[in-house]
Parts: structure tokens; C-alpha cells; sequence
């Protein structure tokens, strides 16, 4: 099997022995580095995760022994399996792709790596990226100090990491929306967004109007419309919808989409909270 070959195939279509393989060249440190950084990158598909791929990354993730982007890579891998756990918070076993006492085990271990200032920097903001995705007590300071450092990197993994942590960034995540690195302003833009501060609704709303603005900023805008002010998304992207860009279009199409039914799912709780009163 052309391990390569699988990333641009979709997971459906991966055969059924692909976990079992991905394990074995991550384990295998004759394999080429190529080989194993694909591997770490296709092992946290959904497909294929559980307890025996989550071990093998960890083992990667903390040794020194192993190249450092692997390492890296390995890291950010736990993310989506992570952030599924913490979404359903193991009510159905069975919507989980990892058990809840590896779930512990990834969490703790990723922690200690983190603070181990031993542990390469690289590594460190993976760990930090990933394990946001399942917040916990010790993110908001590791975040803090990340955005609080100066480094450039740094502060990119602290705002791309604002987007999990609700309710102590919203300060930072406004400042960053000043930011003159066009990566840093999107992580805000995105942060913003889910949040639906609305504080960031008048820099949105300029991104949006500006014909000069970045493409991907504008499509980070575009979404953070939606979530922000989503009964006024269709009259402010109504220009846009006419764009000859197919990736604009597609964007306030989904966008309007989403608003819609936020908006729908929002008269349904106020029918039924009016239901409760007149009840009671």
C-alpha cells in the first residue's frame, strides 16, 4: 500500500486494514520519515482512530527519540477525536472513537508534555491546538501566556486556541483583529465568530465591504456574519452573492443557510419557552 496515495483519497474509500497499517509504520522507525508523517496525519481520521492508533500517536507525541515534526504532527491529530469526546462526554460510548480512560490518558499526557519546557516548541503549540479542542483547567493560562509572549507563532496558536475557550478571551481576540499578520486576523476573525462577539461586528462588516480585502479573510468574515448577526447576514452579503468567485458564493450561500436555521431554531425555543409560561 502507497500510504501517500490515501491522502488524497477519501476515508470511505481507504481499505479495511488501513488503521492497522497506519499503526504499523507509525511504529516502525525504519519506515520513512515521509511515510510515518503521513501515517501520523491519516491516524486521526474518524474512520480509523481507537485506543490502539491514540497509543501509538501518544507514544510519538512523547519521544524525544522521534523528529520533531512528526511529533508535531502526531500532536494536532487528536484533535477532532478529542473535541468529539468533549462534545458528547461519553453518554453513548459508541459516538466516541476512543475510550473514555484513553480519552484521560491523552489529556493528562499531552498536558505534562506541554509544560515540560523541554519539549520542542513546535510540539508544544500542536499539543496546545489539540488538546483546546477538549478544554480543560489549565488552557485559559497556557493560552495567556502563548498570546502574552510576543512570539508570532505563539500568539497564532493562542488565538486559533481562543476559539474553544469561552468567556476569557474576548479582549484578546478584538485586539487581534488589529492585527497586521493576515493569519493571526483570520484565527480573530474565526474566534469572533464563534463567540458572536458583537463588539467585532463593525470590523466584520468592513472586511465584508471592502473590495480589497483577502480572500481568505473575507471568507472568515463571511461565516463570523452569520454567527454574529445572523438576521441581517443575507441583506449584508447580498452583494456578494453575486460574486463570480464560486468559493465566495458557495460561502454566503451556507452562511444565509446556517443563519436561517439558527434563526428558525430560535423562534421554536422562544414558542416553547411561551408555552412554558402560560402553563405555569
Amino acid at each position: 500500500m502507497d500510504i501517500k496515495l490515501l491522502l488524497d483519497t477519501p476515508p470511505w474509500e481507504w481499505p479495511p486494514n488501513a488503521g492497522k497499517v497506519f499503526r504499523k509504520i507509525l511504529t516502525n522507525r525504519r519506515a520513512s520519515e515521509s511515510d510515518r508523517l503521513a501515517a501520523a496525519e491519516l491516524a486521526g481520521d474518524f474512520t480509523v482512530i481507537n485506543d490502539d492508533l491514540a497509543d501509538a500517536l501518544l507514544t510519538v507525541v512523547g519521544s524525544a527519540a522521534e523528529p520533531e515534526p512528526l511529533r508535531a504532527r502526531a500532536a494536532i491529530s487528536f484533535g477532532p477525536a478529542l473535541e468529539q469526546a468533549f462534545t458528547e462526554e461519553f453518554i453513548d460510548p459508541d459516538e466516541v472513537p476512543i475510550t473514555e480512560p484513553m480519552f484521560r490518558k491523552i489529556q493528562d499526557s499531552l498536558q505534562k508534555l506541554f509544560l515540560d519546557t523541554s519539549t520542542p516548541k513546535e510540539v508544544r503549540r500542536r499539543i496546545l491546538e489539540a488538546s483546546v479542542r477538549a478544554p480543560e483547567d489549565w488552557h485559559p493560562d497556557a493560552i495567556r501566556s502563548a498570546y502574552a509572549s510576543g512570539d508570532r507563532e505563539w500568539m497564532l496558536t493562542a488565538v486559533f486556541a481562543m476559539r474553544f475557550v469561552r468567556g476569557f478571551f474576548d479582549e484578546q481576540i478584538l485586539a487581534a483583529l488589529k492585527s497586521p499578520d493576515p493569519e493571526i486576523h483570520s484565527e480573530a476573525i474565526q474566534a469572533a465568530g464563534t463567540w458572536a462577539l458583537d463588539a467585532a461586528w463593525p470590523h466584520i462588516v468592513t472586511l465584508i465591504n471592502d473590495p480589497g480585502t483577502d480572500k481568505a479573510l473575507l471568507l472568515a468574515a463571511i461565516e463570523a456574519v452569520g454567527s454574529i448577526r445572523p438576521a441581517e447576514a443575507p441583506e449584508i452579503l447580498s452583494e456578494l452573492a453575486e460574486s463570480d468567485d464560486e468559493d465566495i458564493t458557495d460561502a454566503v450561500e451556507e452562511t444565509i443557510a446556517m443563519a436561517q436555521g439558527e434563526l428558525a431554531l430560535d423562534d421554536e425555543e422562544d414558542e416553547d419557552d411561551d408555552e412554558d409560561d402560560w402553563v405555569n
